[in-house]
């Protein structure tokens, strides 16, 4: 099969297309034959950095939509021909970037009413993240306020369309170009960050009280100046890395701080985590299918440009998602 492989750690140009061996399900595992898949931010943070216990050559590639092509001893659930999305596992030096991939069986969702399997193949990473973070993590309510740093990536575009889902009155941060995409997702509030003072601004628009949910897209520094905009009892989800939470004085805010890490499911050896994967698929995967969320495709490309696509994606000026299509010849 054709795939990009990735002989050491290192950036993005040094994918190349190879003719590898089609990868075998075991028990509990199905292969799928990938139609499209998901750039993300992790793909090219994971080319550079590598994960424990790889063997080299690896197969990059995580946001996966396809066909079920074969199935291990002891799966039930699923059977060849099942249309099918997932989010990959992060320990398995296979992934998306190729014609086949295999992946337990736990962790698959059927492939949403109604949508493509480009379509698809934008939602889990991001839109699973930003899933978790408000529906499992801060478990919002309706008629507070949120506050989205990165409105415009793929994380912060899906949490904009599901706080406005959820009934939150949401406030996000984007550059200027970007304001009117954020604001088409559903945002009542757009601060350009650029040439705004977010604080001042999320205190005007809060009436000086702050905000009650944050979610955080950039990083530990930015999580940590976050926190001064939280509203008394107010929470954090962190998606690039926690704050320093000792820069509050204690028991003043009374704040929680919740870490979102989607991809340790696979490595935590928790199965009620990797179940929980394929519940969100399918809960997730509902929205989608009724038009309730935009899988936020700004742009497709082929197999070949992967690669260069990574690069521009490491840039951190591309807004939705980047999907792309597989051949498929045998």
């Amino acid at each position: 099969m054709k795939a990009l492989v990735l002989d050491k750690p290192g950036t993005p140009e040094t994918l190349y297309p190879s003719d590898v061996e089609k990868p075998q399900p075991k028990a509990g595992e199905v292969r799928v034959k990938v139609h499209a898949v998901g750039l993300n931010p992790y793909d090219y943070k994971l080319a550079a950095s590598g994960f424990p216990g790889w063997r080299y050559p690896v197969i990059l590639g995580l946001d996966v939509a396809g066909v079920v092509d074969a199935v291990g001893k002891d799966v039930e659930d699923w059977q060849v021909g099942d249309p099918v999305y997932f989010f990959g596992d992060v320990s398995r030096p296979a992934g998306g970037f190729s014609q086949y991939a295999v992946i337990t069986a736990k962790t698959l969702a059927w492939l949403p009413d109604g949508l493509t399997h480009t379509e698809a193949a934008a939602l889990p990473c991001a839109g699973f993240t930003a899933y978790q973070a408000l529906h499992r993590k801060l478990r919002v309510q309706a008629g507070k306020t949120i506050l989205i740093i990165g409105g415009a990536g793929g994380v912060g575009g899906f949490a904009v369309q599901l706080a406005k889902l959820a009934g939150l009155r949401t406030i996000a941060t984007c550059s200027r170009h970007n304001t009117k995409f954020v604001q088409d997702l559903g945002a009542n509030n757009v601060i350009d960050y650029s040439v705004e003072n977010v604080e001042k601004r999320v205190s005007d628009i809060t009436k000086e009280r702050g905000v009650d949910y944050i979610i955080d897209t950039v990083g530990p520094e930015s999580a940590t100046e976050a926190l001064k905009m939280l509203a008394f009892g107010g929470g954090i989800a962190c998606i690039a890395g926690l704050p320093d939470i000792t820069t509050l004085e204690p028991f003043k805010t009374a704040i929680s701080v919740h870490e979102v890490a989607l991809a340790a499911a696979y490595v935590c050896g928790d199965d009620a985590a990797l179940e929980d994967l394929a519940r969100i698929g399918m809960e997730f995967g509902a929205l989608a299918s009724k038009k309730q969320i935009r899988p936020m495709v700004e742009e497709i490309v082929t197999f070949e440009d992967i690669p260069e696509a990574l690069v521009r994606l490491s840039m951190r000026h591309v807004r939705g998602k980047i999907v792309a299509n597989i051949p498929q010849t045998a």
